[in-house]
């Protein structure tokens, strides 16, 4: 079980991600609605994982993205998108984001994702 922040403009889709959370037994944290609140809010409560909307008021999810990984740069934040721009899903896996989520999105593909943030890297060997 992971504590899960939820960082989206919709109602509908945190209210989504909530109930989608709560069947796979997550514990949901807290939530935000654009990503100047999500930075403040991530602050506030560390969550274990950030689901976070890339196209948000205030402050857009890539540069939430940027700013909360400079303060904690273990998080472990999954990006939400209905846009698969290939240049915004690459900087966002510069910047150091955990997985990538696009809508629509269902159970499986969310638990997917959450399952990614927690993943050992495997070790090489020679």
């Amino acid at each position: 079980m992971a504590r899960v922040m939820i960082a989206d403009d919709s109602d509908v889709i945190r209210m989504f991600l909530k109930d989608l959370l709560k069947i796979c037994n997550h514990e949901f944290v807290c939530e935000a609605t654009n990503g100047a609140e999500a930075v403040e809010k991530f602050n506030e409560t560390k969550p274990e994982v950030l689901l976070l909307d890339i196209a948000m008021p205030k402050k857009d999810g890539v540069a939430a993205l940027e700013e909360i990984l400079s303060i904690h740069p273990k998080a472990k934040i999954i990006m939400i998108t209905a846009n698969d721009n290939i240049k915004t899903v690459m900087r966002c896996s510069e910047l150091g984001a955990t997985a990538y989520l696009e809508k629509p999105f269902d159970l499986d593909k969310l638990q997917a994702a959450i399952a990614v943030a927690f993943e050992e890297p495997t070790p090489v060997s020679n």
